[in-house]
């Protein structure tokens, strides 16, 4: 397959990497000294399957130069996706589709603006990787794992051929029997999990001991399976106490993104974590308040790091 990877760093990276060591065709999209260590020296992946060293058939800040592709696998962060849904056109062919392995429930929505709603795919993913150098993707945790669906949740011959590639390359990938449901439920775990160690400052450990954080953990996780009830998602009974169980298998000093975003001064997904709740909630007349807290509290900080950026973000 001809597949692009728009955004190329921990997530986006690694299968991209994976991919084209599994000799498919594959258009890095990235930027700055990560791009460039790319096109220099390959993608090198550490992980504790094995480090390997891999080779894009392209790396480019340019979508036009890599031409039409039969897959499009956005991974950029929430914030950049309104720019980057007009950027990638160029990558369109006939019956191209473009699926978003982000953090959030609603990235196909924002997606389909710029994309046509025809070739966007709903999709998620299940990695703890991150850009550890230029040119360096380190997987830290969890064995890599993707989930895609067309729009409304069917599966087609696009959505099987990529996920017959990236079995091909080593992940385990499927289309689910409910990708809402699963979308639903990541996005209750990792925006959870993330706004409240966030907010406290502190990784996963301290956060699941003290009975008072851990309980504010539990009722963060309970606003959002009230809200995807409300707006018709058929979560199981048991998502909070599975995303519950699933915060004690954390390594202790875990993070998420949106923690290492707000510490380093950085934009971050604030918006299209607990800022989604909040606006979700308040359409469908759902109470959030501890998603309301956590978004009150960390904005300033969101609103000096797009001060001190703006103008510095290009998509990627």
């Amino acid at each position: 397959m001809r597949i692009a990877v728009y955004g190329a760093g921990g997530v986006g990276g690694y299968y991209g990497a994976a991919l084209a060591r599994a000799g498919h065709h594959v258009v890095l999209i990235a930027r700055g000294a990560h791009l460039e260590a790319i096109r220099q020296r390959g993608l090198r992946v550490r992980s504790p399957a094995g480090d390997f060293l891999a080779r894009p058939a392209l790396a480019t800040a340019d979508p036009a130069e890599a031409g039409p592709c039969d897959a499009v696998i956005t991974s950029v962060k929430s914030i950049d996706l309104p720019q980057v849904a007009e950027q990638m056109r160029p990558l369109f062919g006939e019956d191209t589709i473009v699926v978003p392995l982000l953090n959030g429930v609603d990235a196909h929505k924002v997606l389909a603006r710029g994309a046509g709603r025809g070739r966007v795919g709903k999709g998620l993913t299940r990695i703890i990787s991150r850009v550890s150098a230029p040119g360096e993707v380190s997987h830290e945790g969890l064995e890599p794992y993707v989930a895609i669906a067309e729009w409304d949740g069917s599966p087609s011959a696009r959505t099987n051929a990529l996920v017959s590639a990236l079995r091909e390359a080593g992940v385990q990938a499927e289309v689910p029997p409910d990708i809402d449901a699963a979308l639903w439920q990541k996005f209750l775990l990792v925006c959870s999990l993330g706004g409240v160690c966030a907010a406290c400052r502190q990784p996963a450990g301290p956060v699941r001991s003290l009975p008072e954080s851990r309980e504010l953990l539990r009722r963060a996780m309970e606003e959002i399976a009230s809200l995807a009830r409300a707006m018709g998602v058929a979560l199981p009974d048991d998502a909070v106490a599975g995303g519950m169980a699933f915060v004690d298998s954390v390594p202790p000093d875990g993070i998420s993104s949106l923690h290492r975003d707000i510490v380093a001064g950085r934009p971050s997904e604030l918006d299209g974590w607990s800022g989604a709740v909040v606006r979700l909630a308040a359409e469908a007349g759902v109470p959030a308040p501890v998603h309301g807290f956590v978004h009150a509290v960390l904005r300033p900080c969101e609103e000096a790091a797009r001060r001190s950026f703006h103008g510095n973000r290009s998509g990627l």
